[in-house]
């Protein structure tokens, strides 16, 4: 078997080798039963037992109360900027967006047939470099929900704070942090997030929403576009994703076991501060692409001084074992996810390739 690499890229991202090793011992026979949870009923207590660990995990880990519902769906968070305005907006009422990269900007595009969408901070003229602060945003009275990206993993910026939208409905895509800091979940009336950077692998999308919100559903929605279908229904519609949802329970196993997201939070700063410590210090031969107020902790974004060094730099750095480097194909430089799984030992190998990188090519 090849030695595994270090996975650097926006998602799918590494997952925990503990967990993996597990779900190999597991794959064709879970808990001693014969048989692989891929291959059980969703309808078996089996499986019951699997989805409840997973919810529980996740409940735990955010310290969620019991109004919240935590849900199961497929389709990616890319789904969510349509169940969203679908479940919660209407033809007469309207919603505050916050543009801070492209998937907050794909979101309101995929809102506007269902109501007036308020784009109430936009940075898109400055390149996605910045979040707002607190006091920047302005929110639309009687607004239905005000919607934003917690961390961009293109443009690599991230907010420091919890929106408080002043008894307005938060939204938040944390796709890409979830996890990977305590957060104040008493601002948050939905939060969805795909798997695929810090929860399991990609398939499965979590959605934790405020039982408060099901009121507001208008019904008549196709069924597996209505939120109140899966919370009626235990996240099981239709057949689930059981392997990704099973994952997710390992995940948040592995997550308890490292001290919870208080210490990830910790340990995902160091590693971050690594970085940009790194870029920050090489006299122009990188540079950050955020402003520093508002850089990501999970997605580092940079640049080299052209693009013919930029391919250099990947290239060298996948023989040396290090993938996923390559920026977004809609902005090229380049980019290092450092999700929850990336060990702080794969952050210094990669400042250490950047600095000999430097040296060689200054």
């Amino acid at each position: 078997m090849s030695e595994r690499v270090l996975n650097f890229s926006s998602g799918p991202s590494m997952l925990p080798e503990p967990v993996l090793e597990r779900a190999g011992a597991e794959i064709t026979s879970l808990g001693g039963l014969g048989a692989g949870v891929m291959e059980i009923s969703h309808r078996s207590r089996q499986f019951a037992a699997v989805l409840e660990k997973a919810e529980r995990g996740i409940r735990e880990l955010m310290r969620l109360p019991d109004d919240l519902r935590v849900l199961f769906l497929s389709g990616g968070a890319t789904l969510q900027f349509t169940m969203v305005p679908m479940n919660l907006l209407s033809a007469d009422s309207s919603a505050d967006y916050l543009v801070t990269g492209a998937w907050g900007k794909k979101a309101v595009e995929e809102a506007r047939p269902f109501g007036r969408i308020n784009v109430v901070f936009d940075s898109s003229a400055s390149g996605f470099r910045s979040v707002p602060q607190q006091d920047e945003v302005a929110l639309t009275s009687g607004a239905a929900y005000v919607h934003y990206t917690s961390n961009e993993t293109i443009d690599g910026v991230e907010f420091p704070y919890d929106l408080d939208a002043h008894g307005v409905p938060v939204v938040c895509d944390a796709s890409s942090n979830i996890l990977s800091k305590p957060i104040d979940i008493t601002k948050y009336d939905l939060i969805y997030a795909g798997a695929q950077k810090n929860i399991g692998p990609s398939g499965v999308t979590v959605v934790i929403i405020r039982e408060g919100l099901f009121a507001r559903i208008p019904r008549g929605l196709p069924s597996l576009m209505d939120y109140r279908t899966f919370a009626d229904s235990g996240s099981m519609p239709n057949t689930p994703n059981t392997w990704g949802v099973y994952m997710i329970g390992l995940v948040c196993d592995w997550l308890k076991e490292q001290g919870g997201v208080e210490a990830m939070a910790e340990r995902n700063r160091e590693k971050a501060t690594l970085i940009y410590d790194t870029l920050d210090s090489s006299d122009g031969f990188y540079s950050g692409h955020a402003e520093r107020v508002s850089r990501s902790l999970m997605n580092v974004t940079f640049r080299l001084q052209d693009e013919t060094l930029e391919e250099k730099f990947c290239s060298e750095a996948e023989s040396a074992g290090m993938i996923g480097l390559r920026g977004h194909r809609t902005v090229g430089g380049v980019r290092a996810s450092i999700y929850n799984a990336m060990p702080l030992a794969g952050v210094e190998r990669l400042v250490g390739f950047m600095k000999d990188f430097a040296s060689r090519n200054g």
